[in-house]
């Protein structure tokens, strides 16, 4: 499975973006896919994730109410649609894709990454 995140950009504080994760591979359908960030110095994080089926979604709390994560199996990507976006959500925002078990917080449990795409969000 190859990943391509798009869909960064500038914003100010309170905006809007929305992120998009196209994959290639017939088996993108059977992939749980996750949504991470990266800042300058800081550890990668996780934003949200989705069941391969869409019947299971989860957030931490520095992102619940303000993203929501969705899919479409049919055409190969997954969503992020940020909403309220911060200053401290500026980061790189990378997705990835989990193909079996379990651990869609910690990114050594993904098989396969996209290349990035940056949101700087203004104040």
């Amino acid at each position: 499975v190859q990943l391509q995140a798009s869909g960064g950009g500038l914003v100010q504080a309170g905006g809007s973006l929305r992120l998009s994760c196209a994959a290639s591979g017939r088996t993108f359908s059977t992939y749980d896919i996750g949504w991470f960030r990266q800042a300058p110095g800081k550890e990668r994080e996780f934003v949200a994730a989705i069941r391969w089926s869409g019947s299971s979604i989860y957030y931490p709390d520095s992102v619940k109410g303000r993203f929501t994560i969705s899919r479409d199996n049919a055409k190969n990507t997954v969503y992020l649609q940020m909403n309220s976006l911060k200053p401290e959500d500026t980061a790189v925002y990378y997705c990835a894709a989990l193909g079996r078990g379990t651990g869609w917080t910690t990114p050594p449990k993904y098989d396969y990454w996209g290349q990035g795409t940056q949101v700087t969000v203004s104040s």
